[in-house]
């Protein structure tokens, strides 16, 4: 049996939008022209003709370059039409006496249809080439996505199912201490799944403009100490120096990002600096502002990769395995939430150094008990 497929032909519609848009630029194109018009019919005892017709040429190609193509060849025809009704004797006629005038009213009409036309078709050519570099550009951040996943998402999960299928297929043959190990591989490889997850959800919170901020009050001690804590499993032989500052006082600010903020520079420092290196955390108030620094002894950045150390999916060459790239970035998004700001420096004869900057709202503690 065959069988035969009817195709319906589905009538070519235009939003309510679309329809607007359209007469809003006839409406403009006309109305440029007419205005143009007043101002030289106003000044024709002291401007030649010509130079009207200038003037009107030039309004084709603003009208070229900002509009669609039936607009502009439209104000192309309607300018010729007014320049020889209104300026080219005998005036209020379209009737042409003079053979130099009517060469004028020709040419001027052949090069505004022309103008417009060029005009418009080189628009669309620079229209074009720019969707080709932001499709070129999204099918790069694919690749680079793609990338990121296939190594940071697999790594983790092929570690937690390699030891999970060890601890149930030998379990009664494994010592105590080696199961013991493998848990603790499970739980590293678990944080380290967890921690690539949510970057990729931070990140995608950020270019979709959903990223909306819910401040309340902050003790930035306390959450600190619950950063640490959670990040405890890859602090491998670091040494992480924090005291708190017991005088700062509350600060009004998104506690989710900022507890985000914090774990990515700490486990920034951590992935790529050398084993027994020093992590120091200070938190300062400064001009109305909560300051936050983290700092390490480590090799610090090359000079001229600093300007690149914030962009999306940048890792400095020759680093080890760890990190999707996304760390930096999603802090500098964050940041840019609080209207915050974060630099990065080397320190001389050591590491690097994070600054990071917000403006905010403080309260002391026993002012707010009153409030």
């Amino acid at each position: 049996m065959f069988g035969f497929c009817v195709k319906k032909t589905i009538p070519l519609k235009y939003s309510t939008s679309q329809k607007k848009t359209a007469v809003n630029q006839y409406a403009i194109s006309l109305a440029l022209v007419f205005f143009v018009s007043i101002f030289c019919f106003s000044l024709a005892q002291y401007i030649d003709y010509r130079i009207t017709a200038l003037l009107l040429l030039m309004t084709v190609s603003l009208v070229a370059v900002l509009f669609d193509i039936l607009p502009v060849l439209l104000t192309a025809v309607f300018s010729s039409l007014i320049l020889n009704f209104f300026f080219i004797k005998p005036l209020f006629t379209l009737h042409i006496t003079n053979a130099e005038d009517l060469l004028l009213f020709l040419i001027y009409l052949i090069i505004a249809v022309v103008n417009a036309v060029l005009t418009f078709k080189i628009r669309e050519v620079e229209n074009k080439a720019r969707d080709k570099e932001e499709k070129e550009k999204t099918i790069q951040l694919y690749n680079t996505l793609l990338n990121s996943l296939s190594h940071e998402l697999r790594t983790p999960i092929a570690t937690i199912v390699g030891a999970i299928d060890t601890l149930q297929e030998n379990k009664s043959k494994l010592s105590e201490n080696h199961q013991t190990q493998l848990l603790e591989e499970i739980d590293k490889a678990s944080i380290r799944l967890n921690r690539q997850v949510e970057n990729l959800l931070n990140m995608s919170r950020l270019e979709t403009g959903m990223l909306q901020l819910k401040k309340d009050w902050c003790d930035t001690n306390e959450l600190i100490h619950n950063v640490l804590q959670k990040i405890a499993s890859i602090k491998n032989e670091h040494t992480i120096l924090f005291l708190p500052n017991e005088t700062l006082p509350l600060f009004k600010l998104d506690t989710g990002l900022l507890e985000e903020i914090i774990q990515n520079l700490i486990t920034n420092a951590l992935l790529y600096t050398p084993t027994n290196s020093t992590i120091t955390i200070i938190v300062k108030y400064e001009a109305d502002q909560f300051v936050f620094i983290v700092s390490d002894n480590g090799n610090g950045f090359p000079e001229k990769e600093i300007p690149l150390a914030f962009d999306k999916f940048y890792r400095l060459p020759n680093t080890k395995t760890g990190g999707s790239g996304l760390g930096l970035s999603i802090v500098k998004g964050f940041l840019a939430a609080h209207n915050g700001t974060i630099t990065l420096e080397n320190i001389p004869n050591s590491g690097a150094q994070f600054t990071i900057t917000i403006p905010t709202e403080t309260s002391f503690l026993n002012s707010l008990k009153n409030e």
